[in-house]
């Protein structure tokens, strides 16, 4: 047979189709397989619960990070009696494999409602990579055993770190945006080691995780930060373009599909018709510098949103606002956006005005990141008003409809198989039908707060709450038996 592939040629075939199906039926870091928060594998329920389509549960130290699923394991991590921890755990039962503490010395501050064990692990199937804002990097083998370690300063920010490591190619990149000293690295996936390091001294604290956006032959970290959305060489990490359009403070994550990429952020004081200001520095400090020394502490503050904002304003986080840290977050508040918007590949320098494709600025999320999904963007705003648009126009398919599920939501948007799932923090996941129109198809409650994004692999979610790891799913033959 003249025109018959060499066997090894059809081995190879093999082994690269299997390595493909490979990567897309796990959950490899914050927000699954190119972090896009999407499955393509399987038919995951749409009705779940303690009582419904339950797999198993299984109870959890806390933590926010969310479950990063590789083969027949699930990497996570918790912080409980003064101790972080990465917990691996049997993907078929939810049986803990082992759990390792971090070396701390001390554990960085965090929000009310936060966690110092807030950034999901990344798993290139040989070693799973943790960020600890507390500690740094710790790469782990499968077997728990610690492979490297890479202490880095504790962010200076008294809201703890939400950035999660991103795997690409040899890589893992890391965000660290703070009130001082920010900056982007990747380090060598085997070693630790530096790769590259740039300095990014205008942006400020951010909880957003690097986006890696590959496009005509290209391969861009895309960022959200403060007011601005960069990009840089994934080889040495040089700046490639901005774009301004951003709020003061980044927590949602881009993404990308049919050819743009996706960016949102919404904060306090950045909407138009309630733009938040700072008055000059003579004017401020003439009416409040009590003691005329130039600088002013918190107590010379008036009550209100400005000093609801001091240890912003107060960079070097020593308890005094000087003129230079005044004016620096003058601007940084006069240009604050709040927008959803659509970004035109190929730019160069400041792209603010060439390369916008569309803009949304209603309904907008405050720490959900968007959900591109089968040609559409889903974005979820506090409250529970779910929007979607079109992807390639922005054309709005339809604005702020009510999930049924109120509260905060912190938690990114998922799909599979048809399907959108919104988990709000009071713990309430709505599934929505995904299309063109708004359609319920089903609303669970767990019955307890829901702070992490959920994963799924195989048609199986998995769903992290305050207390418990739980695996949804239509039991099959061998979920029994790898049950029993």
């Amino acid at each position: 047979m003249r025109n018959a592939l060499p066997l090894s040629c059809f081995l190879s075939y093999l082994c690269v189709a299997e390595a493909g199906r490979c990567v897309e039926s796990n959950w490899p870091q914050f927000r699954g397989p190119n972090s896009q928060c999407v499955s393509v594998d399987g038919k995951p329920p749409a009705q779940f619960g303690t009582a419904t389509n339950l797999l198993w549960k299984v109870a959890l130290p806390p933590g926010h990070s969310s479950p990063c699923i590789w083969g027949d394991r699930i990497f996570l991590t918790s912080f409980e009696d003064g101790k972080l921890q990465t917990l691996c755990l049997d993907r078929r039962d939810g049986k803990v494999f082992w759990r390792v503490a971090a070396p701390t010395e001390k554990i960085e501050p965090v929000h009310r409602i936060g966690s110092p064990a807030c950034p999901t692990p990344a798993t290139d199937g040989e070693r799973v990579y943790v960020y600890f804002g507390s500690l740094g990097l710790i790469a782990y083998d499968f077997s728990g055993r610690e492979v490297w370690r890479r202490p880095l300063p504790i962010p200076l920010i008294e809201f703890g770190t939400g950035t999660s490591p991103v795997l690409a190619g040899e890589s893992i990149l890391l965000l660290c945006d703070q009130d001082l000293n920010s900056f982007l690295m990747a380090v060598d996936r085997r070693t630790g080691h530096t790769v590259w390091k740039t300095e990014r001294p205008e942006f400020r604290r951010s909880f957003s995780t690097p986006y890696l956006w590959r496009h005509d032959g290209v391969e861009e970290i895309v960022v959200t930060g403060t007011v601005w959305l960069k990009a840089y060489n994934l080889k040495d990490g040089k700046e490639r373009w901005k774009m301004r359009g951003l709020a003061r403070v980044a927590n949602a994550s881009p993404t990308s599909g049919d050819g743009l990429l996706f960016a949102s952020s919404w904060n306090i004081g950045a909407d138009a018709r309630d733009h938040l200001s700072l008055p000059s520095w003579s004017a401020f400090t003439g009416e409040n510098d009590k003691d005329k020394n130039g600088k002013l502490t918190k107590d010379e503050f008036p009550a209100g949103p400005i000093r609801d904002r001091f240890t912003q304003i107060d960079l070097e986080k020593d308890g005094f606002v000087t003129e230079d840290e005044w004016r620096i977050s003058e601007e940084i508040f006069t240009q604050a956006e709040n927008a959803l918007f659509a970004v035109r590949p190929g730019g160069r320098g400041d792209i603010t005005e060439s390369h916008l494709a569309w803009k949304q600025t209603r309904g907008l999320p405050y720490v959900p990141s968007a959900l591109f999904y089968e040609g559409r963007v889903y974005v979820v705003k506090n409250g529970g008003m779910a929007s979607c648009y079109e992807a390639k126009t922005g054309r709005v398919l339809y604005q702020e409809e009510r999930l049924g599920a109120l509260g905060d939501y912190y938690a990114s948007p998922v799909a599979a198989d048809d399907k959108v799932y919104f988990a709000s923090q009071q713990g309430v996941v709505t599934v929505v039908k995904a299309g063109d129109t708004f359609h319920v198809l089903a609303r669970n409650d767990l019955e307890e707060p829901i702070m992490a994004t959920p994963a799924i692999v195989d048609g199986h979610i998995y769903l992290r709450t305050a207390n418990y790891l739980s695996a949804f799913g239509q039991a099959t033959k061998a979920d029994a038996l790898n049950s029993r």
